[in-house]
Order: C-alpha cells, then sequence, then structure tokens
C-alpha cells in the first residue's frame, strides 16, 4: 500500500529508456503544415494569379519569393535600407538581404485586404503568411482538416464576392482576373 502523494520509483534504466522512446518519438512527429491557395492581384492591373501559401508562425512578415514576382512582373519597391534575414538561432541568413518590397490585392473566401509583402529567396515556396498576418486576422485554424476559416477579422478587412475570369493572352500564358461583383460587408 502506498501513501498519497508518494510516487514509487522506477528503475533508473527503465526510466531513461521511457524518456529515450519518448524523445525520439517526438523527433520523428510529422508537423502539420497549413497551405492555402489565394488569389494575388495586381494593384495597378487587377490581373492576378492563384497561388498556394503557406501559413508559418514562424516567420515575423509577410513574403513572396523573388522568381514569382519576376514570373508574373509584380511592381517592386525599394525599400531605403536593406533587411537582413535572421535564422531562429539568430545568425544572418547565408541568402540575400530583403531590398524590396511589393503591393498587392489578396483575396481568400471571400475575404480581400491590400497587403505589402517583403522580397526575397523562398526556394519552393511561393509566398508566406507570418505571424504578423496571423494575429491581425486571428483565423480559426483546424489543424485536423487543415481548414482556414476568416470569422475573426477585423472591421477594416474587406469581404467580397468575387467573380474569377481566365484569360489567355499571347504566348499562351493564362492571366487570373479577380474582379469583384458586390460588397458584402
Amino acid at each position: 500500500m502506498q501513501q498519497s502523494g508518494v510516487q514509487p520509483r522506477e528503475p533508473k534504466g527503465i526510466a531513461k529508456e521511457r524518456d529515450r522512446q519518448r524523445e525520439v518519438r517526438r523527433t520523428f512527429k510529422i508537423l502539420r503544415e497549413v497551405w492555402l491557395n489565394i488569389g494575388v492581384e495586381k494593384v495597378d492591373m487587377h490581373e492576378g494569379v492563384i497561388v498556394k501559401v503557406l501559413l508559418d508562425s514562424g516567420a515575423t512578415g509577410m513574403f513572396m519569393d523573388k522568381r514569382m514576382v519576376a514570373k508574373h512582373g509584380f511592381r517592386l519597391q525599394k525599400l531605403e535600407r536593406p533587411i537582413i534575414v535572421r535564422n531562429v538561432d539568430g545568425t544572418n541568413n547565408s541568402r540575400e538581404a530583403i531590398t524590396h518590397q511589393m503591393k498587392a490585392n489578396v483575396y481568400y473566401k471571400g475575404h480581400v485586404e491590400r497587403m505589402r509583402m517583403d522580397i526575397c529567396d523562398l526556394g519552393k515556396t511561393k509566398v508566406i503568411l507570418g505571424m504578423l498576418w496571423l494575429q491581425v486576422h486571428n483565423p480559426e485554424i483546424d489543424w485536423e482538416t487543415r481548414e482556414v476559416k476568416m470569422t475573426r477579422c477585423l472591421s477594416l478587412c474587406g469581404r467580397v464576392v468575387l467573380k474569377k475570369e481566365e484569360k489567355k493572352v499571347k504566348k499562351g500564358k493564362r492571366v487570373v482576373t479577380l474582379e469583384e461583383e458586390r460588397v458584402v460587408r
């Protein structure tokens, strides 16, 4: 019989083995990522593309890959001072500093906003929406289904019903145009 509040001790070898197994399981656990398909539209031309976006709470801002900018012809604005990119451990990132940003209209399931994104090399990822965006919008995220609902946006966020048109332009390029049909909010 044991007294209340007193736990029997495990032999040291068993406790170490249990902790090691727990640690290994954590190491191999698959982390869930949340990706969204959003419309990104040029502010001045109302031409846009549908792009796969990573929600990343480890990133501090909003970023677009420099190859995507060049491919789709988004207008860049040069920053007064470059932004040094730092890794999680505080060391400088080996890739270039951020020297440009761009403005775009962003659409997701009836949500619309004008956003500035810093331009940098994101590898295979085209757009990252980081902690700043997540804090402002506080979306409902279902981690099992990876569904994202924009139910807690500020009143300054727009909500529109969109009409999507796809046009073929010379040389087989496809342009997606997102047009506002009516304002809901």
